[in-house]
């Protein structure tokens, strides 16, 4: 068995985690433009609510939308819901007025984005175990590694390596091609068409997310530190019907680490030139982390061989 590299979790704040670098707001788009359609004859509509707060926490708006995703089948009863998100444009970077915004998220620039595929949820540790038993594509990967167990619990404590194997055994099992998200891909799903510090809106809470609630980032009250990560359907959906994108775990990005935008794209491609060639970046908060951490706009970077508690993934396709 091969050695595994383990990184003790960081507590609030990110500790072991690079300074976080990002805010970033998006351009006015269309969520409900879908143009994935004609790409796959399987998908399915589905409708929720995107709830909006203000800066006490409390409820301003819940506003009903509908997504189109397909349905991955794994093995029976068991499958990856992948929910089509739209083209679009979107003001990437943040802006100096953002509460725990830092000069390593700056630039801002425009970053067009194509229609692409992502998957609803972070990845499960049940849909982990299935993956981890298909044959072996560049390295072997463990069946259980994540530290708090339960099948509908987002899979944690593997590396940015094991994850894009997990995508390469994905992409061989079902024929299509799956991998991690770039950056943008990912802050542009998040936000949804959000220009606010989180999706929700000015703050957030431990109703609609799962972070370190002890602390607050607005006007909210203290809420619900639940000190591990949770089931990834509790919590409430984006207007693309994306869930978990604030909290719970990190999630690997297919970019390597920059510690600023200076020099990056204005198109969604993830950015793997220069930058520290041995680490990647995260995106999202974990349930350990402080809201701050837990931005839309919140970068962070790891050693891509490491483990750590609170980070896991969520894969695309185009």
């Amino acid at each position: 068995m091969r050695r595994r590299r383990f990184v003790q979790y960081a507590g609030f704040g990110g500790v072991g985690l690079a300074v976080g670098l990002g805010n970033r707001s998006l351009a006015a788009l269309s969520p409900t433009n879908l143009d994935l359609g004609s790409t796959r004859s399987n998908l399915q509509t589905f409708a929720f609510e995107a709830i909006n707060v203000g800066r006490d926490g409390q409820e301003n708006d819940r506003r009903s939308h509908q997504a189109q995703f397909f349905a991955e089948a794994l093995e029976a009863g068991l499958t990856i819901d992948m929910v089509a998100i739209s083209k679009g444009r979107f003001l990437m970077g943040a802006a100096t007025t953002e509460r725990s915004s830092l000069d390593s998220e700056r630039p801002r620039r425009r970053v067009t984005v194509p229609a692409f595929f992502m998957s609803q949820q972070p990845v499960t540790q049940a849909q982990w175990r299935m993956v981890a038993t298909l044959p072996r594509v560049k390295r072997g990967l463990p069946l259980n590694p994540s530290h708090f167990k339960g099948n509908d619990l987002p899979v944690e404590s593997v590396s940015w390596f094991d994850a894009v194997e997990f995508c390469d055994r994905l992409s061989k099992h079902t024929g299509s091609t799956y991998r991690l998200p770039s950056e943008a891909e990912w802050e542009y799903a998040c936000r949804a068409g959000t220009t606010t510090p989180f999706h929700f809106g000015e703050t957030i809470t431990s109703q609609l997310a799962n972070y370190g609630s002890a602390f607050t980032y607005a006007l909210e009250s203290e809420g619900d530190y639940r000190q591990s990560t949770a089931p990834v359907d509790g919590f409430s959906y984006n207007a693309f019907g994306l869930g978990n994108m604030h909290g719970n775990v990190w999630e690997w990005c297919a970019d390597t680490w920059h510690d600023s935008y200076s020099g990056a794209s204005s198109r969604s491609v993830a950015w793997v030139n220069g930058g520290t060639s041995d680490w990647r970046s995260l995106r999202g908060g974990a349930w350990s982390d402080t809201p701050d951490q837990a931005r839309s706009a919140k970068r962070s970077g790891y050693p891509a061989a490491a483990l750590n508690r609170i980070i896991g993934f969520r894969v695309c396709c185009a």
